[in-house]
Parts: C-alpha cells; structure tokens; sequence
C-alpha cells in the first residue's frame, strides 16, 4: 500500500516570504525516494488556531503528518501543544531531554546561562519517540494516533534535514515490509516536455516501477522508483526500464544517480588527468565557481579569468582588438579566441570562453538579449555553441555554464559537440 503524507511548514516568516520554504522541497524529495506519495504543501502562521484547522484538513487526507518549525523556546512556538491538543495528548516533561538540552548549552555556548524557557523544548506529546537534535536544541518527535503517523521537525534546514536523514526515514522504512529503491536519470539538452514526450507511452503503462520527470534549472531529472520484496528484486524491476530510457535518450543522458552536471565533469578531468581554464565574460566566474565548488577542483581547475571589458579580453586572453571591432565582443570567434587564449596562457588541456548577451538590457535586433556563444578550445579542435536563452537573466548564466559543461563532457567521453568552428 502506498502511504500519504502532508507537510505542514510552521512560521509567519514563511508567509512573510522573509525565508523560503526549503524544507518541504527537501522533505518530498526524500519521502518520494521511499515511495511515499507528498499530495499537500500546508504553510501556516504562527497561529495556534489556524494551525489546528490544517492539521484537521491533513489528517482527513493524508497517513502521515510532517510538520516543520515551531519547536524552538519562545512565546509563539506552538506546535507541539497544538497537535498535542489536536490527537487529544498530554504533554510531558522528559528529565532527560531537559540535561541535554542543557549540557548543549554548557558545550556550545559555554558561559551563557540557559533561559529557563528552553526547557519547554522538553516537552512531548504523551507516548512520542523523541528525535534527537544532533544541530541544535530543539528535539522533534514522532507518535501515532488515530491510525496517522505525526512527525514534528525543526524549522531550520540543517537541523531538519540532519533529523530527517539520521531518525525520521529509517522510521519510515519500518512501515513498510517492502524495500523501495529508486534511481535518479540525468539528462541536458532537451526540456521537461519534450523528454516527456519521448517518455510518455512508457511512463503511462509503468505500475511497478514508476517513473516521472522532474524539471530543474537548466536540466531534468528522470525519477526511476521500485517497490519489492528486497533491493536485488527491485534493482531486477529496474533494470530493463532503465535501459529503454537510456536508448531513448542515449547520450542526453550525463549520470544516473549523479550529484551535478558540474561533478560529473570534475571527475571526468580528474580521472583523465585533464586540466581546465576558464575565460568568462556575461557569467563573470559562474563557471568557475560551480566547478571550485566541488571538493578536489584544485587538482583539475587551473584558474579563471572573468572577461567583461573588452580591454581585459585582449590584454590577458590575447582576443586581437581588430576582431572584437570586426565581429563585436558578442560573436563566434571572439568566444573560440577566449577559449585558446586563456587555454594557451594557463597551460590547460581546455579551455572554455563564454560570451553572451545576458540581459536585461544591451541586446539588438541581430543580437537579442539571451545571444550568447559558447567556445571549448583543446590542443586539436575549437568547438563552439551558438545559443539562444531566452530573456531570463539567471537562467541565461546558468545555461550558458551548462553547455560549456556539456560540452567539456562530451569530448571527454567521446561524444560529438555539434558545432566545430
């Protein structure tokens, strides 16, 4: 049986929209992982009235209960009384919680006393299983009334996600008696819709396993999902759905399981023993920055020159001024001489130049917000990718970055780049 749950996210800053919601996205994420299906997002104040209302509306809709926030000391941090109050629970007061929540004080913030009111954070629902807060003092916990599984988490994303990964899914797994495992396809190059297309007829007549898409910034993901008896069974369910995705998509596809396009590069350059430079005008470092993100980049990123005047462009990359006034900054030959000269100077075995037109304003009628060219120079070839973004300023940036990474895999796996200039 497939299991419900709703995500109830605690606190007027949410709906101030001073804070983003990151932990139902989160959340979901992972309870879709386990099977479970997420059919509600709740937000609500810090209003005990009118969160007892949504906890009425969830539990008549949903099996599980995840609420996030409201759990710390203060005045208007209430949920904990008010699910307490909602599944007819008295709360009480565990000794023990109360010295942790003590001595982590005594080991944080050594010196500070305790305001006497943390101690509320040690009081629980009669009959919970306490969650341990490994970040901060505010434990959570879960009980179950009324056939419905109610969980309580902290607001702040590093405590929530900690509590959620080390206590709230291994709970989770003990509900059911089959074993759930999933698999998530990478793919760049084509959009949600027409991945979808391709898809659809397969995605339609799949019971066990599923499979749904899921659109990202730039990209999107496949979600591959089985439920069985054990792991090798639902690995054996898999399998042969995975494989007609890979034909379908065959090289669109850069990683199954894949933390980012970005990793998946880096550990191409690094298992090759690669070097690589950037030479960046309209993404001014984003480039780089995606790949110094990624621990063990100093061993295949030499460096990186953010080329916005056209001055910078000649003096440090060596672009000849004659062909920027001939073909303009914004061109074909002006992004493959960015890419050959900050691969000649830095000694790299690529290097990449972006170009472009990001936007809002600076676009003409040959060359409209969203033109950019993006060029990999390597000791053999220049490749370069004429694009159009679209008007989005960020969007732009990142896709842009995309490609160049795209691009930077497909020669390191062999696979054409379209273009070569």
């Amino acid at each position: 049986m497939s299991l419900r749950a709703e995500i109830i996210a605690v606190g007027t800053e949410l709906l101030l929209g001073n804070i983003a919601n990151t932990n139902a996205k989160e959340l979901s994420e992972g309870l879709s992982t386990l099977g479970i299906n997420v059919y509600y997002h709740t937000v609500v104040g810090d209003n005990p009235r009118r969160l007892e209302q949504a906890v009425e509306i969830a539990r008549g809709r949903a099996d599980i209960l995840i609420t996030t926030g409201g759990l710390g000391p203060t005045y208007d941090d209430l949920t904990k009384e008010t699910l307490a109050a909602c599944f007819g629970k008295q709360l009480i007061y565990h000794e023990e919680v109360g010295r942790g929540i003590q001595a982590y004080f005594e080991r944080r913030l050594a010196g500070v006393p305790m305001p006497e009111n943390n101690l509320r954070q040690a009081y629980f629902p009669a009959g919970a299983e306490i969650l341990q807060n490994d970040c901060g003092t505010a434990p959570g916990c879960v009980f179950v009334a009324e056939g419905k599984h109610v969980i309580m988490l902290p607001g702040p994303p590093r405590e929530c996600r900690a509590m959620f990964g080390r206590h709230v899914v291994p709970y989770l797994k003990r509900l059911s008696d089959a074993e759930i495992l999933s698999h998530t396809i990478h793919i760049f190059g084509k959009g949600e819709s027409e991945i979808e297309s391709r898809l659809k007829d397969l995605m339609q007549r799949l019971e066990n396993p599923t499979l749904a898409p899921y659109a990202k910034l730039g990209e999107v993901t496949l979600r591959l999902t089985a439920r069985a008896d054990s792991t090798e069974a639902a690995e054996a369910l898999m399998a042969p759905v995975l494989e007609q995705v890979q034909a379908e998509l065959g090289d669109l596809i850069y990683g199954v399981d894949a933390d980012s396009l970005e990793a998946t590069v880096l550990r191409l350059l690094l298992d090759q023993g690669r070097t690589i430079a950037t030479a960046e005008s309209c993404t001014a470092g984003l480039l780089s920055a995606r790949l110094t993100d990624m621990p063990g980049a100093s061993a295949a990123f030499l460096g990186g020159v953010a080329a916005y005047a056209n001055g910078v462009k000649s003096e440090l990359l060596g672009v000849d001024p004659a062909l920027i006034a001939a073909q303009g900054a914004v061109s074909d030959p002006v992004a493959c001489a960015m890419a050959a000269g900050v691969r000649a100077r830095l000694g790299a075995d690529f290097g990449v130049g972006i170009t472009g037109i990001a936007g809002p304003g600076g676009g003409t009628a040959e060359k409209p917000v969203g033109t950019v060219f993006v060029a990999l120079s390597t000791t053999e070839n220049t490749f370069v990718r004429s694009l159009a973004l679209g008007t989005d300023r960020t969007r732009v940036r990142h896709m842009a970055t995309n490609h160049a990474l795209d691009m930077v895999r497909r020669v390191l796996t062999g696979l054409p780049v379209e273009e070569i200039a």
